[in-house]
């Protein structure tokens, strides 16, 4: 499949205009992403249809608290990614191309995964996730077109390194987004992710201004992200360009492919957490089992509306409106 979004140069080069990274590609090479590769001077998308990880997952799992609690939604992963996390928890599937993939994963049509889908009994609808969907661009949008005709909802669990034309093409047809900010600090995004930061903070802006659905993720790795003066700017910042109702999922690290810090403590995710509070509405621990940090509590009454343990999501308090039940306060746009 021919890749949206480049340009064609001398000696059969092509410049890249998916994300930031603009890469300028030979003939017979790749991007970034490996996946993207340069064929005679046409830009291929190589993965294209090819699936390596597929499966239903409850909603609250990529994660996505406020957009249809306590549904499922079929996810779809290919392969590649155009960052280069030394923690990524999906390194075999996202850093490799498709050449050097030893199990290929099968090749979907886009109606087999509508198909799909559509069995599912809960089915909220599609979560592009596992690896960076940014670099199956081509792949989402069909399947993502495709969705939509048939009343599913579209999710994007993503890295937000995209550049704008791409994105507001891509807002036609994503329902809802869950980005990972993975610091508010570029020297971490150059030195741990080989990116920058600024592209994805106006990346939630874009998201936020299109009226998406938007969650943000932040994990917290210690001696590296986790200072309490960044961690206040980094909320703060939300609050004053995405919004204090922005939910914000704070995660506990883990070691994972090239690094292998200790977990974050508990007190430090408490401490984080505690400050998060201050600034935002809504948010909650992630990869840790604690009794708080995971159900929803109305932001006016403090009635608790959505109990949550480990991925058993109940609907307590809440209306057909997404209001509280008690107090009439608009909390969910979108529930089952």
């Amino acid at each position: 499949m021919e890749a949206q979004y480049y340009t064609q140069l001398e000696n059969k080069k092509v410049s890249c205009k998916l994300c930031p990274h603009n890469c300028t590609i030979s003939d017979g090479k790749s991007g970034v992403c490996r996946v993207r590769v340069n064929k005679n001077g046409v830009l291929i998308s190589e993965n294209y249809g090819i699936v390596s990880s597929i499966g239903f997952d409850p909603i609250e799992k990529k994660p996505l608290y406020h957009f249809y609690p306590g549904s499922e939604i079929l996810s779809v992963g290919s392969l590649g990614c155009n960052l280069q996390c030394d923690f990524c928890q999906n390194w075999q599937i996202s850093q490799t191309s498709v050449k050097d993939f030893e199990r290929k994963g099968r090749l979907y049509k886009s109606s087999e995964i509508i198909e799909l889908a559509l069995s599912g009994k809960n089915n909220a609808g599609i979560a592009f996730t596992y690896n960076e969907p940014i670099v199956f661009y081509e792949y989402m949008i069909e399947i993502a077109l495709k969705a939509h005709e048939k009343g599913l909802k579209n999710v994007m669990v993503t890295n937000g390194f995209i550049n704008r034309e791409p994105l507001d093409n891509l807002n036609k047809y994503i329902d809802a987004y869950s980005v990972d900010l993975k610091a508010f600090i570029n020297d971490f995004y150059i030195d741990f992710t080989k990116s920058q930061l600024e592209p994805v903070k106006e990346t939630l802006i874009n998201i936020a201004k299109a009226g998406k659905h938007l969650e943000i993720t932040n994990l917290v790795i210690p001696g590296l992200n986790d200072t309490q003066d960044k961690f206040k700017e980094m909320v703060k910042w939300i609050r004053e360009n995405t919004g204090k109702k922005t939910v914000l999922h704070i995660s506990r690290y883990y070691p994972a492919y090239k690094l292998k810090k200790e977990p974050t403590s508990v007190d430090k995710m408490l401490q984080l957490y505690e400050i998060a509070k201050e600034y935002l509405e809504y948010v909650y621990l992630g990869n840790l089992l604690l009794p708080e940090g995971n159900s929803t509590f109305c932001s006016e009454c403090n009635t608790l509306l959505i109990q949550r343990s480990g991925y058993l999501t109940t609907l307590v308090a809440i209306n057909q409106q997404g209001n509280c039940s008690v107090c009439e306060n608009h909390i969910l746009d979108h529930i089952k």
